[in-house]
């Protein structure tokens, strides 16, 4: 039996994908007047990147920052990402730093899910995962390729390994060339969650090609898709309020 994921009444893993919107404010004014605009959005999650804050190298003020949103914020999932250069994110920090920053947010317990991406080392992996679960703090474990869309073995393979590795919601996002690439993100995405998953993933293919893998989630085996408010944080993003309107036809079709 497949697990799901129920944070602050809202369950992914079961019915239509679960829409999380990214907070993209870069001075802690943006971010309170955006976090003031997504209450009035019918999202599921917020995505906090905070590698978009001006300060992301200050600690405290990151804190301070996080307890406003959550003040604002009180009944919606927060996912709290800080996005690597290297893998597409706004800033680069050392990676002492990055678990440094991760492991003082999952202990503040102000935020429900962090995300940590694969390609670091293990043991630092496994210890954010162990520091997060201790404060009942889920964690994502990300990969993203924006130059190109691995073979479907490898995508599984990924995805296999965050799993193995402890994460609650393993997830790739790949780019494609060809329509094609689209196909084998869909594709590997069916074989992970009938064959491998026992937990549910997130998948995407990118930009416009890929807008397709944003929307049909629930047929292909994807809990959660990422929709834009006002401004994307990642190619391919739909507003929030069509990416609900696909996706309540699709569930009513299935």
């Amino acid at each position: 039996m497949k697990k799901t994921i129920t944070v602050r009444g809202i369950t992914i893993g079961e019915g239509a994908p679960k829409i999380c919107v990214p907070m993209v404010g870069t001075s802690l004014a943006q971010l309170i007047e955006e976090a003031n605009y997504l209450n009035t959005l019918d999202l599921d999650v917020v995505e906090w990147r905070v590698d978009f804050f001006e300060d992301v190298e200050q600690i405290e003020k990151v804190k301070e920052a996080l307890s406003k949103i959550r003040g604002i914020l009180t009944e919606t999932p927060l996912v709290f990402t800080f996005r690597s250069a290297k893998e597409g994110g706004e800033k680069e920090v050392s990676t002492a730093f990055y678990f440094e920053l991760n492991k003082a947010i999952a202990e503040t317990g102000l935020t429900d899910i962090v995300d940590v991406e694969l390609f670091n080392e293990e043991n630092d992996v496994k210890a954010l995962i162990e520091a997060a679960h201790a404060r009942n703090v889920y964690v994502i474990i990300s990969n993203h390729d924006f130059h190109a869309t691995p073979a479907k073995e490898e995508i599984i393979s990924r995805l296999c390994k965050a799993q193995e590795l402890g994460g609650d919601l393993p997830k790739i996002a790949v780019m494609p060339t060809s329509t094609a690439d689209v196909l084998t993100l869909l594709d590997a995405t069916t074989t992970m969650n009938e064959q491998y998953a026992d937990r549910p993933i997130i998948t995407m293919s990118m930009a416009g090609k890929g807008v397709i893998s944003r929307l049909a989630g629930e047929l292909f085996g994807s809990a959660l898709t990422f929709g834009a408010a006002k401004k994307a944080s990642a190619p391919g993003q739909v507003a929030v309020k069509e990416l609900r309107s696909v996706l309540n036809l699709l569930h009513t079709s299935l």
